[in-house]
């Protein structure tokens, strides 16, 4: 039998295609693998440009009983961590959970954070939720910050012009009531090898209590979850499976930075009535490191002042855009491991040569530091410190005629950390108190004194907001009673005496607490009110009339039970 040549043809070609199709399939697919993608992601930096002092505290990994202190953070350093972390995959992408500016050290401050802008644009950050800081001077001051330009009343104090931000800020939830929209986008959309994932950043509901009134006039702040749980479709029609949210909100953890055998607070009420496309949670605000799972989400937090830069990895599927996997790493920025990045030295080095003669006056010394570490009480050193200056300075009577001066627990940013000399710099008091907040001395009865007390613990997610005295006030307060009824009025006393519950006082706070804010509504039914000086140079004044100054030893409030 004779076969013909074109037989042969057709039957070498056929063993050729099945040759090819053996071997393709002993070979791996390579469109069949997942997308992975690295997410940086960083919260709270508060303008820390420098290194902030104490570092990060973590546990002793020689022994978990204890905790150290590791020098952390500062621009420079985490420039160059995000590089290296960014150089680990191509597909990766810089991101925040907000209050990038605002409560910052004065080198920042001074120029109205634009360094700060300036600074982590040229890390390569990319979008950022908003966060109640970025609302202390106003949504026009926030939208220059984005837009660029001028201080509409400063000018361009800064070495070179300040263009704005490269990077988006996002804020989902937060709505101009004068026009119906958000005040910024609500999401962005970014793709890797062509998958989508979009980023939902909002910060949250409670913001108008715990910035100045004239920050938040004119805006609205709605519910997290309902408000992710809106975009959801929206963003499943554009053909999104994985969804990440970047939220100023947070939790209180147990255990140490990279881990979170347990948490409490606000957080995991809000992670719980998110949508379940929602599978990663990026947080902030209580200045805490976690790394958790929460109702079965990845949520993440990196401590404070750019001190942990979080390293998430994702594996995303290539045909159906949904995530895979999902894991976190809080990587520490120490100051010996990751080196100064060149162009970050260069910017802090414009804005110091301005700057220099102001922060680095002395005002005053300590002979040992002076902590933020609060007691069993709620007390800190650095809080009655605070107090003390604020009664000094508003005690005479064309001051306000001042006798008692409280002091919010979140106005405290800082601790003096004991130099060469004991010296203390304008910088490091307004590291203290950053806010330019003016004092207001106003008149309320030993009967709303007792509510203000009492009001310490009322916050929303149980944990107590307390309040720094000044000296010659003192009061003690049950653990074992219900919020509304631990201060016994008898134990409220001014000078040793007991303090008289329809008897006027004069009574000190700063503005922001004057206003309401913290909560502390009570304030707002003062009378008579008298304006003073800023906050941090009360503080200066008091370091400079007291040389020599050590912690107080922390008497005046007493916890029983």
């Amino acid at each position: 039998m004779t076969t013909s040549l074109a037989s042969i043809k057709a039957r070498l070609s056929l063993a050729l295609v099945a040759a090819v199709l053996a071997a393709c399939s002993a070979l791996p697919t390579a469109t069949s693998e997942p997308v992975k993608v690295r997410v940086l992601a960083i919260n709270d930096f508060h303008g820390n440009l420098l290194p902030p002092p104490g570092g990060i505290r973590i546990q002793d990994p020689k022994d978990r009983s204890k905790t150290l202190s590791v020098s952390a953070g500062g621009s420079e350093h985490m420039a160059s961590a995000v590089r290296e972390l960014m150089a680990q995959n191509p597909n990766h992408v810089f991101v925040s959970a907000g209050d990038l500016i605002g409560a910052s050290p004065l080198l920042s401050a001074l120029f109205f954070d634009e360094p700060t802008i300036e600074s982590l644009s040229m890390m390569g950050l990319e979008i950022s939720a908003v966060g109640n800081h970025e609302f202390d001077h106003g949504l026009t001051e926030l939208l220059r910050k984005q837009n660029g330009g001028c201080h509409p009343i400063e000018g361009c104090k800064g070495p070179t012009q300040f263009k704005g931000a490269s990077f988006q800020y996002l804020a989902a939830s937060t709505w101009d009531t004068r026009n119906g929209k958000t005040v910024f986008p609500a999401y962005q959309i970014k793709r890797f090898e062509g998958v989508p994932v979009a980023f939902i950043g909002l910060t949250l509901k409670g913001t108008p209590g715990i910035v100045m009134p004239s920050g938040v006039a004119g805006l609205r702040f709605d519910d997290e979850a309902g408000t992710v749980n809106r975009l959801v479709p929206e963003l499943k029609a554009k053909g999104v499976q994985t969804i990440v949210l970047l939220i100023h909100e947070g939790g209180i953890p147990v255990g140490d930075y990279n881990e979170c055998p347990g948490i409490s607070g606000p957080i995991v009420d809000i992670v719980k009535h998110l949508d379940k496309a929602v599978r990663l949670v990026v947080s902030g605000h209580t200045h805490r490191a976690y790394n958790c799972n929460i109702d079965g989400r990845l949520v993440t937090s990196g401590d404070k002042y750019g001190t942990i830069v979080t390293a998430i990895d994702l594996q995303l599927d290539r045909k159906t855009s949904e995530l895979i996997s999902a894991k976190a790493d809080n990587v520490i920025v120490r100051t010996e491991q990751f080196t100064k990045d060149a162009a970050q030295t260069q910017l802090i080095a414009g804005y110091e040569k301005v700057a220099a003669p102001l922060i680095n006056r002395v005002v005053g010394s300590i002979v040992e530091a002076i902590s933020r570490d609060a007691n069993p009480a709620g007390a800190t050193p650095m809080g009655e410190l605070v107090a003390d200056a604020q009664l000094a300075a508003t005690a005479a009577p064309h001051q306000g005629g001042a006798q008692i001066a409280f002091m919010n627990t979140g106005g405290v940013r800082q601790a003096f950390t004991f130099k060469p000399g004991g010296t203390v710099t304008y910088g490091d008091v307004f590291s203290v108190q950053p806010f330019n907040n003016n004092l207001i001395t106003m008149t309320l009865s030993g009967a709303q004194i007792h509510r203000v007390l009492e009001s310490q613990w009322r916050s929303a997610n149980g944990h107590p907001i307390y309040l720094y005295v000044s000296q010659g006030f003192s009061y003690s307060w049950d653990a074992s009673k219900p919020p509304g009824s631990r201060v016994a009025f008898e134990s409220i006393k001014l000078k040793g005496q007991p303090l008289d519950p329809n008897a006027n006082y004069r009574v000190t706070v700063n503005a922001f607490v004057a206003a309401g804010g913290d909560g502390f509504k009570i304030f707002t039914e003062g009378k008579a009110p008298l304006v003073g000086i800023m906050d941090s140079d009360a503080l200066a004044l008091y370091m400079q009339a007291h040389p020599g100054l050590k912690p107080s030893a922390l008497e005046r409030v007493k916890r029983l039970n």
